[in-house]
């Protein structure tokens, strides 16, 4: 018995009524979202979009990582991105605890030693999210003027706050 017989198994039942719509890799409504890993948001969902519509980058706390940077590179320049949204969200844990806490958390309960990690987490989810997006606006590497906003989303609404506007 494996650890992943349950999702194993509903891709086997997937698998059987899937039908290859011939969609090409490309972002076919020009976007990137940028957003948490939390299981409450789903981002296709929030926004109206479908399979195929745009590049979802997930990570703890929607930042905007060099990875995340690397990757929207290649996303503008290669698979049609033509404006990036970066979604923060309410109750995010990143915002809730320091690095300190979640070192001593881990050291407390799974024995780990993680204070070689920066773990990023957010003193000010605001001013974070501002400065995230300056930092895609400003990148090198993409294009001058590429549309960026900010949001924060509300996982108990299911709103979408403009907080850095484009």
């Amino acid at each position: 018995m494996s650890s992943f017989d349950d999702v194993l198994t509903a891709n086997a039942a997937y698998a059987e009524t899937f039908a290859d719509v011939g969609r090409t890799g490309r972002a076919a409504r020009g976007l990137a979202v940028v957003t948490c890993m939390d299981s409450r948001i789903s981002p296709l969902d929030l926004l109206g979009l479908e399979d195929g519509d745009a590049k979802i980058l997930r990570n703890a706390g929607a930042q905007v990582t060099d990875d995340v940077l690397r990757t929207l590179v290649l996303a503008v320049h290669l698979l049609d991105v033509t404006r990036v949204m970066v979604v923060a969200h309410t109750d995010c844990r990143m915002v809730a605890v320091t690095d300190a806490e979640i070192h001593q958390a881990m050291a407390e309960g799974a024995g780990i030693d993680t204070r070689s990690l920066d773990f990023r987490t957010i003193a000010d989810q605001r001013s974070t999210l501002a400065a995230d997006v300056q930092r895609i606006r400003s990148y090198p590497y993409l294009p001058v003027g590429l549309p960026v906003t900010g949001c924060v989303y509300d996982v108990r609404t299911g709103r979408l706050e403009v907080a850095v506007p484009d």
